[in-house]
């Protein structure tokens, strides 16, 4: 079992990870603000490809999260069942 819940752990970090460089990305705030004006032309391709890196964060965000909210459920029924198990054994 240690070695599922270290993996487990570390979805765990890795999805903290993720959270944590989103919300490194956002301290820019860019994503907010159109910039139509003159002279903030320029601006559109960066705020272009900061919304296209946030989509791609959020998209794998949350296809970890659920990947590691089952792998934890399937961790705890595997672990619920062999006490199950013992339970019967020791009669």
């Amino acid at each position: 079992m240690i070695p599922l819940v270290v993996l487990w752990s570390l979805l765990g970090l890795l999805v903290l990870g993720l959270a944590g460089y989103r919300k490194l990305l956002m301290l820019r705030k860019e994503d907010e603000l159109i910039h139509l004006g003159a002279g903030e032309e320029k601006r559109i391709p960066e705020q272009v490809a900061l919304a296209q890196k946030l989509d791609t964060i959020d998209r794998w965000g949350k296809t970890l999260t659920v990947l590691t909210l089952a792998f934890g459920l399937l961790i705890a029924a595997v672990y619920l069942y062999g006490v199950w198990r013992e339970s019967f054994q020791l009669r």
